[in-house]
Parts: C-alpha cells; structure tokens; sequence
C-alpha cells in the first residue's frame, strides 16, 4: 500500500545463521517434492505407463536384429529376415510415439509443478513481515524468485521426464541381457563401476551448489545496492571502494562455481570409462562361450547392442543427476522460504502445524497504548552490538483521534517507535498494543485496517496510475480515485496524457519523487485506516507544497488517529501533542504551548527551528 521503511542502521539480524534467508534441510526438501508429485499422481503415473512400454518396444530392435543374424547364419530365407525387419521398423515406430506421449506428459506435470512452486513462492514472499526482507536484503529474495526458480523448473518440466525414459529404459535394457544369458548379465553390471565416481561426487556436490547460490545472492545484493545508490557513489566519490567490493564479490562466485565445475570434471570422464567395461567384458565373455558352442552369436551382438544402447540412458541420467544437484540446492532454498518467520496471512497448506494457529482477537478499539517497551534491532542474533537497546522503557497512550508530532534529534529512536506502532516489528521487552491486542499479532488486512505506516520511501508499481492507487482500494472507482489524488494535492494527475490509464515507470510516465510520494499518501487516503503514522511522509515535497499536502491530509484525516514523525516544527504547532524522544527515551509529552514554557528540550527545538 505504501513503501517500506527506511532502513535503519543496526548490526545482527533476526534470521537464524546471520542475513541470509533459510535454506531447507534435504528432508524438508524431499517432502516439498513428494508433495508435488502426489498432487499431480495421474500424471505421474502416466508418465511412468508410457514410459516402461517405449522402454518395452525398444527392446525389440536389438533382439530382433541377433535374429536376423541368427537366421542367416542357419540359411533361412530373404522374406523371413524382410519380416524381422519390418517387426523391427513397427517397434521402432511404436517406440518413438509412446516416448513422444510419455514426454508430453511429463513436460505436462512439470508446468503445472512448476506454477505451483512460483505461486507458492510468491504467497510466501509476500507473507514475509518486512522487518524480515528488510534484514535479509532484496538481492537473496530476488536470487530465489529468479534465478533458482528457474533452476527449479528447468529440472521440474525436463529432467523429471528425461530420468524417467532413460531410468524405464536401463533397467528394462539390463533386465533383457540378464534373461538373454546370466553370465553376460553378469558383465552388465560392469557399468555399476561408475557408482564410486557418483557417490564421491553426490557427498561433495550439495554443499557446493548451495555454496554457489549464496554467492550469487550476495553478488545479486551488491550489484542492486550500488545500482540503487549510484548517484550517491558518484558524489562521494566511492566507484573504486564499490569496484572493488564488486570483484571481491565476483571472484567469490567465480570460485564458488569452479568448485563445482571442478565436481563434473572428474565425474563425468569416470563415468564415460564405466559405460566401456560392460560391452568389453559381453564381448570377452560372449565370444569365448560362441566358441565353445553355449551361446549362438546373434545373443552376443544382441547383449552388446543392450549394453551399447544402455550408455545413453545412463549418461541421460548421469546429465541430470548433475543438474538435478544444482536444482535440488535451488529448490532448497526456494522451500527455505517457507520457513521464515512470516505473518498469519501465509496460505495455510505452506503453514506446519495451520490447526496451531489460533484466530487473533479483534482490537476492541482504536485505543494505542505502549507500555515499558525496549527494543533492539537484530536481538537474539548472537552479536553483542544487536542486543543494546535503542528504545528504553517506552510509556505512551494514544488516544483515539489524536494528533500526536513525534519529535526530537536524529537517532533519537522516532523511526523506531513508528515501525512498533505501525506493527512491523515487536518490542523486545513490553507491549504495543491497539485495542488491547497487540500490533505485531493483527493479520495484516485487519492491521492495515487499524495503522498504515507512510514513510520518506515510496515505490511507483509498472502499471497504470489506476493500478498503483487501487493497490489500496481494489473496488474503487474512477471518481474515488481522481478525489484521492486530489485531497493530497496530487494536481499533476489531472495533466497526464492518459489520466488514470497513463502506464508509471520504465516505458511510460515516470513521476519524481515528490509526485511518488504524493502516490503514496493517495493510498493512504484510499486505504482509510483509523491510524496514519507519517514518518517524515512529506520530506521529499518542496517546503511550499508540503505544507498545502500536510493541510489537505489533515482535512481527510480528520477524526483519525494521526501520529506524525516530524523535523519541521510547525506540524507539532499544529498537533494536539507532542513527543519528545531522546536517546531512545520518551521525555516530555505535552501540548506545544505547555512544552514550551516549560523551557525543557522541546522548547530549545522549537526556539532553534523558529529562529
């Protein structure tokens, strides 16, 4: 509805093992697919059905054509060995359509698999509390919704499919050497030597994989930050620092990506050796039975012809077993989201235990009461420098309808007390509650029914101006919309090419900040909350019309609750009361008349900002 928060500098962080977001353990993994796969059980059975009968049809060729050859050998006829032909053509055909099927079917599953995972990625982002995303950064959040979603679903639409022909197809090939003869059976399993190389590689490639997709997140954050903040780099003058951070970052990930390259360079030339042993020691063995009259000659090049046929199945699934390492890393920490702290709007089918959720109480009114509150930014995190407080002993009552200026220096813990007030985060110690129900508890659409948190950031959604406003008020029309825009004196709306159908951002209009931050205080307008907590909400707007905004708010605003975080001194003037923060502590609270002839920190602002 409104931006996030800034920011605030502090060190530790919420999420267990430090910034990052959590990567799934292997069993909570294996479980997220059994899961895709049994809602999807029709199709995987299909698949498995077509599958082992083109396994069954490409068994005729081989055995067929030891036929032909045995015939000849024993002086049978030109038209019996024309019909082993055409048998042989008839199965090659019935195999090449019941394959065709057997892929379409599980390229079928694999996208409606896949969709499932996008959406339930997306559910889970935006169930995340934003104190979370704030703390974990956007470039991991945005590593997992891209780059490992797509990883996810390359394996999902073609390597699921893929194993399965060639698994149907290797075991129904090693299955026919066994009934062709035993003791060449025998030297079938020759090609399980390349199980050593596979094992080496299985116990080294998961760690790897994750390792990798961590660098690439925090190469995705750095890269976005300094795009973010070039315009701050080039005035200061910080392109070698960030430069050189940037390769730092980018010879991690290359390192990263050499490890697992290194991986595949000894699997794969193991494994290419493994395919060889078989057919050599069918060759050994079958001729030297053909000599002494156990076997005809058609078995041997029958037995050589499967075993032959049955490196490209295992090299199939060898390529995916590789690639299914990386996918499986990525859907780790895909399904790692689904273990975040998040709020009580999470879809219930990604909740553990949805039956352990109890229904949260409504606010009985609109009354905000803080009481003894400490907070810590990161507490828990195991860093000594998170677990310092910078609000202390918080005391504060909101009354209904109220217009509370919440001032003092920077660094004075404003911003901090707002994001309580406004339910982002909880207090370490204490309580802030709405109601008599505490903020942080509310379900998110019954919270932003109660506080909408505005702050100096803002974002303009790709989409029409309708689409940015009706984030707030889906069913709202046209002339709610233009009476929004205007009670924020958004007048540059009225102006656009299109109006409300003029396309925002990248390939369209692209309002400046101020014009954002007019978006954002409509929203609010539209919204409709009881509590409007305005953390600096105008500072973007030139002095002239930030005061005619902050006049046409508090016409809209009236009869609500308006708490607002201000450095400009005349929005306290006007409020009912004001709050003075100091160091993380509440020292004076009064009107502005009664704060300022009691001479104390407030009236020395006041003098100093009026002078």
């Amino acid at each position: 509805m409104t931006a996030t928060a800034t920011r605030p500098g502090r060190s530790g962080d919420a999420l267990p093992g430090g910034a990052a977001l959590p990567v799934a353990d292997p069993a909570t993994t294996r479980r997220a697919a059994l899961r895709l796969v049994r809602r999807d059980g029709r199709a995987v059975a299909l698949m498995l059905a077509l599958n082992a009968l083109a396994a069954g049809a490409g068994l005729a060729g081989p055995w067929l054509l030891g036929r032909i050859v045995d015939t000849v050998r024993s002086g049978g006829g030109v038209q019996r060995v024309d019909r082993l032909a055409l048998v042989i053509l008839a199965c090659g055909l019935a195999q090449l359509l019941l394959a065709r099927y057997a892929r379409y079917a599980g390229h079928r599953f694999g996208e409606r698999s896949v969709a499932r995972v996008r959406e339930q990625y997306v559910d889970r982002a935006l169930a995340l509390p934003a104190a979370v995303v704030e703390r974990a950064g956007t470039g991991d959040l945005t590593a997992r919704g891209t780059s490992d979603v797509t990883s996810v679903a390359r394996a999902l639409r073609d390597a699921v499919p893929e194993v399965c022909v060639a698994a149907a197809q290797a075991l129904f090939l090693l299955g026919a050497v066994v009934v062709l003869d035993p003791l060449l059976g025998l030297c079938g399993l020759g090609v399980f030597s390349g199980v050593f190389a596979v094992r080496w590689y299985l116990r080294r490639a998961h760690g790897a994989y994750l390792a990798e997709g961590a660098a690439t997140s925090a190469l995705a954050e750095l890269l976005a930050a300094t795009a973010a903040g070039a315009r701050t780099v080039e005035a200061l003058g910080l392109q070698e620092r960030r430069t050189a951070a940037s390769e730092q970052a980018v010879g991690h990930c290359r390192r990263t990506r050499t490890r697992t390259l290194f991986l595949r360079s000894v699997l794969l030339p193991a494994v290419d050796v493994a395919y060889v042993v078989p057919v050599v020691g069918v060759l050994l063995v079958g001729g030297t039975l053909h000599g002494h009259g156990g076997i005809s000659l058609g078995v041997v090049i029958t037995a050589a012809l499967y075993l032959r046929q049955l490196s490209d199945p295992l090299a199939t699934i060898l390529f995916w077993a590789e690639q299914l390492q990386s996918s499986g890393a990525a859907f780790a920490r895909v399904e790692g989201l689904g273990q975040a702290p998040r709020t009580r709007t999470a879809p219930a089918a990604l909740l553990p235990h949805p039956s352990a959720e109890p229904s949260p109480a409504l606010p009985a009114d609109d009354r905000i009461e803080v009481t003894a509150v400490h907070y810590a930014y990161g507490a828990g995190s195991g860093s000594p420098a998170a677990d310092r407080d910078v609000l202390h002993g918080v005391d504060l009552t909101v009354r209904p309808g109220e217009r509370l200026a919440v001032v003092g220096p920077s660094g004075a813990g404003k911003s901090t007390l707002g994001r309580l007030l406004a339910g982002i985060d909880a207090p370490r110690h204490g309580s802030v509650t709405v109601g008599g129900v505490p903020v942080a508890a509310l379900d998110p659409a019954a919270l932003r029914r109660q506080v909408v948190l505005v702050t100096q950031e803002h974002h303009v959604f790709l989409g029409t101006l309708r689409d940015n406003l009706q984030i707030a008020a889906p069913d709202a029309g046209d002339t709610t919309l233009r009476a929004a825009l205007a009670a924020v004196g958004a007048d540059w709306a009225a102006e656009l090419p299109a109006g409300l159908d003029t396309e925002l951002g990248a390939g369209g209009q692209r309002p400046d900040g101020s014009q954002s931050q007019q978006l954002a205080l409509a929203r609010v307008v539209l919204a409709d909350p009881h509590t409007v907590i305005l953390d600096e909400a105008t500072a973007l707007l030139d002095p002239r019309t930030a005061r005619h905004t902050e006049r046409a708010l508090a016409a809209v605003l009236t009869g609500r609750t308006v708490i607002a975080i201000a450095h400009r001194l005349h929005t306290a003037h006007d409020a009912d009361r004001v709050a003075v923060m100091e160091e993380g502590r509440l020292t004076e609270l009064g009107t502005h008349d009664d704060l300022v002839a009691a001479n104390g920190a407030y009236a020395a602002l006041w003098h100093s900002w009026h002078s």
